[in-house]
């Protein structure tokens, strides 16, 4: 099960024909093809490095007028009609939890109240003033596994404001890391680890579920800064969940991932997609995708094999 088909957004839409991925590097866009029968069309557009600034808690965009002009500048306009577009942002601009609950309300209002009261000590911003969104993943028993979203009002509405701007309307808003998680394999515990910049984001899931998420800024990218980040994160694998992860799957690490093959008994496999390579500006673009086109794995694989025979 897709978690994206369980968690719409922070503003919950149909899904858009359009994608957009703003990282520290630049926005990577897709236009999905109307029943799927044709091959997406992505592209990328690079920001320089002073553009943006990738924070939970002050203004990210610190040149409004280049992000306008590069977004303006990424499809062409379509006279007055707007379209309907998925808007994926960093994952160091939100916070992201994975919650467990031993009674939970049955009323959406009264749910998002308690969400909201639940993370008041884990975000770095005012909660009751910011955009939350969630979505239970499990129920077992009488306890209740919700997946949260968080992000302040300012920083979501200065991302939207320019693809407003060029006649989008971003009724689709996630997190680079709840996107990229279509693309891990549907069944068995793995880590989905990704570098964007100097952000680090590791995932534990169950299928393409999460269990726990962490992001951290990492001062420099070194095998030893990633392996303080990965050994809280495998124990409580083994610890909460009682069983050792299956794969590390890495975005964005390079020569780093081959690296941590041999510390913790783990093979790592660099995160794919049926559409090519993933990397620390598309992760998300293309497991969004994967939600909305969930059969191209098996035709991606079966027109591989054509081609080789």
């Amino acid at each position: 099960m897709s978690l994206l088909a369980h968690f719409t957004s922070l503003f919950e839409e149909p899904p858009p024909a359009y994608a957009f991925e703003v990282s520290p590097a630049g926005v990577a866009w897709v236009a999905r093809p109307a029943g799927g029968k044709q091959d997406p069309e992505f592209s990328f557009r690079p920001l320089e490095p002073s553009v943006l600034n990738i924070s939970p808690m002050a203004d990210n965009i610190l040149q409004p007028d280049q992000f306008q002009y590069l977004v303006a500048s990424l499809v062409p306009q379509n006279g007055k009609r707007r379209r309907q577009a998925a808007i994926i942002l960093p994952d160091y601009c939100a916070r992201i939890a994975v919650l467990e609950f031993d009674a939970f309300p049955a009323e959406r209002e009264e749910q998002l109240a308690l969400v909201r009261f639940r993370m008041k000590k884990t975000v770095p911003f005012d909660v009751d003033a910011a955009a939350v969104n969630f979505c239970v993943q499990k129920v077992a028993g009488k306890r209740t596994e919700v997946v949260v979203a968080a992000a302040a009002h300012e920083i979501v509405s200065r991302y939207e404001a320019p693809f407003r701007a060029a006649g989008f309307e971003p009724g689709f808003v996630t997190t680079s890391i709840l996107a990229a998680v279509d693309l891990l394999p549907p069944s068995g515990l793995h880590v989905l680890i990704k570098l964007a910049g100097r952000v680090l984001t590791v995932a534990v899931c169950e299928g393409r579920l999460p269990k726990l998420v962490r992001c951290v800024e990492l001062p420099d990218l070194t095998r030893e800064e990633v392996k303080a980040m990965l050994f809280p994160t495998l124990a409580y694998a083994e610890d909460t969940l009682g069983r050792h992860p299956e794969v590390l799957y890495a975005c964005g690490l390079g020569d780093v991932a081959s690296e941590l093959s041999g510390e913790w008994n783990l093979p790592v496999e660099i995160l794919r997609s049926p559409w090519g390579v993933v990397n620390e500006t598309n992760s998300g673009l293309l497991g969004w995708l994967q939600a909305q086109m969930p059969n191209a794995r098996a035709a991606a694989e079966s027109k591989r094999l054509q081609e080789v025979h």
